[in-house]
């Protein structure tokens, strides 16, 4: 799949140190005072990033996404109901308000050809969802970045390149605000030359204790 979707991984520091580093700075000060880690790969980040959210942390969020991939020159932003949403709307608004395009975990009522269907495992909740997109949502030829909330296999931001793929669009990379380092998927994906910026990067969950990598001098 990466084969015909591979891009520059090299995020531009130039413009990007400042403030991508205070960015990093509060949501990696909001996951040590408030995340939770269970047992050995569960990251819960509810009380300020995905149920209850903290909006002054999500805009500078996405104003750091804005900076590392404007010069890739997206014209739309893709994610994941429900949680990417936010984050989603958050990098659209600092991009120049972009349009904002959601793929659905569920089947809908008014489903026809016109859809584009990609499986996706979740390996939180231990199911198997098809997401789906109207092909009109995503024109042919868009520039597309990819926002998400978590990164740990791959498997849905897999599953929105593949829907990328099949409507002739062209991912132009990824933002991810708490990525685990611990598991495959930003590995994978960096290596096939995806271009990828994660805000925070967990290496490991010990006695309850969320383990942050450190940052890059």
């Amino acid at each position: 799949m990466f084969g015909k979707m591979a891009y520059n991984s090299v995020i531009p520091r130039r413009n990007v140190r400042v403030l991508e580093g205070r960015t990093l700075e509060a949501l990696r000060r909001m996951i040590e005072t408030q995340g939770v880690g269970i047992g050995k790969d569960i990251v819960k980040v509810d009380m300020f990033l995905n149920h209850r959210i903290d909006t002054g942390l999500l805009f500078r969020m996405g104003e750091a996404w804005a900076e590392a991939f404007r010069e890739d020159a997206p014209d739309v932003v893709l994610t994941v109901e429900a949680s990417g949403i936010a984050m989603a709307v958050a990098a659209a608004h600092a991009l120049g308000d972009l349009p904002v395009v959601f793929a659905k975990k569920s089947a809908t009522v008014v489903q026809n050809d016109a859809m584009l269907q990609a499986p996706v495992y979740s390996f939180t909740h231990k199911t198997q969802n098809i997401i789906r997109l109207d092909r009109r949502y995503l024109p042919e030829g868009s520039r597309v970045l990819i926002i998400d909330d978590f990164l740990a296999d791959g498997e849905a931001v897999r599953g929105m390149m593949a829907l990328c793929e099949q409507a002739g669009a062209h991912p132009v990379g990824v933002g991810i605000a708490v990525e685990k380092g611990f598991q495959p998927g930003g590995k994978r994906l960096r290596e096939a030359g995806v271009k990828v910026l994660s805000l925070a990067i967990v290496d490991g969950i010990e006695d309850g204790i969320i383990l942050l990598r450190p940052e890059e001098g």
